[in-house]
């Protein structure tokens, strides 16, 4: 059996959590106050995930950079990935915000969406 800490990141409570595992199993989970705890202790143990965020570069804009984002949880495991993919995109200006500047990055099913707005410059 194996034991790992967590922090619960549902709520603003911040509960410790301890999950126990057993052959890539969670067996038990302690320290949580609400059931979405043991919920999320659970996730991030079998198959964790996140929203990435990050800039990419505007060309012709007001602004240099442009704010993105996943547009949905990627595995961990892909992120590094989504990155690399990444660094070869720009964003021609203007940019509203939801445009998608990449499809299916790093093979995950979820788009970059600019999550902010850069005009055209004048």
């Amino acid at each position: 059996m194996k034991e790992r800490e967590l922090t619960c990141i549902c709520c603003p409570l911040g509960c410790q959590i301890t999950a126990v595992t057993e052959n890539k199993t969670v067996v038990s989970v302690s320290g949580n106050h609400c059931p979405r705890g043991a919920k999320y202790a659970e996730a991030e143990i079998l198959h964790p995930v996140r929203i990435v965020t990050t800039t990419v570069p505007v060309t012709g804009g007001t602004q240099p950079r442009v704010s993105v984002k996943t547009k949905k949880e990627i595995p961990k495991e892909k992120i590094m990935d989504c990155i690399r993919q990444l660094k070869d995109v720009h964003a021609d200006a203007p940019v509203e915000i939801g445009d998608v500047l990449l499809e299916n990055a790093a093979g995950t099913g979820a788009d970059i969406v600019a999550t902010a707005s850069v005009k055209l410059q004048v």
